[in-house]
């Protein structure tokens, strides 16, 4: 039974039918204590969809210890599936927390992610099963990337707007912890048996690694924990989800039963299979795919596919539903956010699925001429740092900053702190490139991987600032009905550079020439360096340093 909203009471149970966190005296009251809890709870369960998201490039670098039958081209494929997987869905998780309510989201979108994580400790059992079978496992992980849409979304319509940069910091920073403890717990979990619950081990054929150090030639490991071991977490998260967080009545005041609402989540996120699989299969060459697409033509293909398909597919109160929150794309300020949160968050979660295979290719192999003078990459480096072993440094940073970007956003605007690290980025990247141009031509690429990877880490740190900065920005410009569907939208685009990144890098790589991938990265960059002046740190802009 509810109490009366002018006692600043919300209602009892999981529905709560008054939410007034502007209200001074309503958030000290019982609105903090609330909003904290369902923030607490939303993170580790942000996090365990990151881990299972971003689990591929962990998993194809081991795919290539253990010998499976695939090259090094299709086993960036895996790490670009699942990225653009992931990104697409969440432009309909965009919009689910308005239609379906905060705990019916988080929790089934948890729950969720039990077939992927499960599915693929299956599939990796079986070294001789077709390519298309993993590529499958890697388009079912992408549910993992859709929840960063509809987690921030949430946690957005709990906090009031001077706190946005904070609380959206911590949700999305110790969230995006889940790149970094996959990348620790996957090369640690493959080394255990589990009592032999989980299958027969393989044996290495190149030698690994985890944080500790290498892992000989030789070793048995159990390649299908990378997906299994996500179990232990995803059980009792998804509980606590169900029976701690709650649905704002403020925000969803026509969610329907559970039932309803999980019926709403499972149809939009099922529908964002059908462009994702169609764009793909244009774009990957045979025979996989027809390979008739470009990259930059199959991406805007994708988005606009994944719209339509909603707006035609809505029906009902879904349709009004949808319709309203469209309404975001008439304003200016969602497209320039959006570039800017590429530049951040598509920097920070592209880099993380990238790294760890690019690592193994630059460094793990000596780059020397043959005879017709021709360099060439085949040459087994025995003295090449482990991927397994130092992947996981720049996105824990890049995690680390995060909140800290959002509270010194919250202090002196999110513009200026975008600026800074606007700037930082294409110094960054640019020196990566010639630091990854004299690796790929020498005979001891080892030489060069310490500069390698401190200019990694100052990415992944700027972008991490970024992250917290550029968010801040969207919880003051939009008003609280739209600030939540235009993060989920720009979280949504930006996380196509999980799949622009791998495949980027990876052609480039394959050209003989990465060092191209990052002076590109470096030109957009101070593009969006000059966007972001324009808009928002000129003087006479519309709306000044948000």
């Amino acid at each position: 039974m509810s109490k009366n909203p002018s006692a600043g009471v919300p209602a009892s149970g999981a529905d709560i039918a008054d939410w007034r966190p502007e209200d001074d005296a309503f958030w000290e009251r019982t609105g903090k204590r609330i909003a904290y809890r369902n923030l607490w709870i939303s993170i580790p369960a942000l996090l365990c969809g990151f881990a299972v998201w971003g689990m591929w490039g962990i998993i194809a670098v081991q795919m290539l210890n253990l010998g499976f039958p695939f090259s090094q081209a299709e086993l960036f494929t895996l790490t670009a599936i699942a990225g653009i997987s992931g990104a697409t869905m969440r432009i309909p998780a965009s919009f689910l927390i308005r239609m379906a309510g905060g705990r019916n989201t988080i929790f089934l979108t948890t729950a969720m992610l039990l077939a992927p994580a499960i599915g693929t400790g299956i599939a990796l059992q079986h070294k001789d099963w077709p390519l298309w079978a993993f590529q499958l496992m890697a388009l079912w992980s992408g549910v993992g990337g859709g929840n960063f849409a509809s987690s921030m979304s949430n946690i957005s319509t709990f906090f009031p707007k001077r706190l946005q940069g904070t609380a959206l910091g911590l949700n999305a920073g110790l969230g995006n912890f889940g790149v970094t403890t996959m990348q620790v717990v996957i090369p640690l979990v493959m080394t255990l048996s589990f009592f032999g619950l989980t299958g027969e081990p393989m044996t290495l054929v190149k030698a690994s690694g985890w944080i500790f150090g290498k892992i000989p030639a030789g070793t048995q490991t159990w390649i299908q924990n990378a997906g299994f071991a996500w179990t232990l977490s995803l059980v009792p998260l998804a509980a606590l989800c169900w029976f701690g967080m709650n649905n704002l009545k403020t925000v969803t005041p026509q969610a329907g039963s559970p039932l309803v609402a999980f019926l709403k989540i499972a149809y939009l996120y099922s529908l964002a299979f059908v462009p994702s699989i169609g764009m793909l299969y244009l774009y990957l060459p045979a025979p996989t795919g027809l390979g008739l697409l470009n990259m930059w033509v199959a991406i805007p293909l994708d988005i606009v596919a994944a719209l339509l398909v909603m707006r035609l597919a809505a029906f009902g109160a879904m349709k009004e539903n949808v319709a309203k929150q469209f309404a975001i794309f008439r304003n200016k300020h969602t497209w320039s956010l959006t570039a800017l949160y590429v530049v951040t968050f598509g920097s920070f979660i592209g880099f993380s699925m990238a790294l760890p295979l690019a690592i193994t290719i630059i460094f793990g192999f000596q780059h020397v001429p043959d005879a017709a003078g021709v360099i060439t990459h085949t040459l087994k480096n025995p003295n090449a740092p482990s991927a397994l072993t130092y992947a996981w440094i720049g996105p824990f940073v890049g995690a680390a900053v995060r909140p800290i970007g959002g509270w010194i956003s919250d202090k002196v605007g999110g513009s200026i702190v975008t600026q800074v690290i606007s700037a930082v980025m294409v110094f960054a990247s640019v020196a990566v490139g010639y630091v990854m141009q004299q690796a790929y031509g020498s005979a001891t690429p080892e030489q060069f991987f310490p500069a390698f990877m401190g200019l990694m880490v100052l990415l992944f740190a700027a972008s991490g600032v970024g992250n917290g900065s550029t968010f801040r920005s969207v919880g003051v410009i939009f008003d609280r009905q739209q600030a939540g569907p235009v993060l989920g939208w720009t979280s949504a685009v930006a996380a196509y550079g999980a799949f622009v990144a791998p495949v980027l890098i990876g052609e480039q790589i394959k050209a003989g020439t990465p060092q191209l991938a990052f002076y590109g990265f470096a030109a957009f960059y101070a593009v969006c360096l000059v966007l972001n002046w324009w808009f928002y740190l000129r003087r006479g802009a519309e709306i000044r340093n948000p």
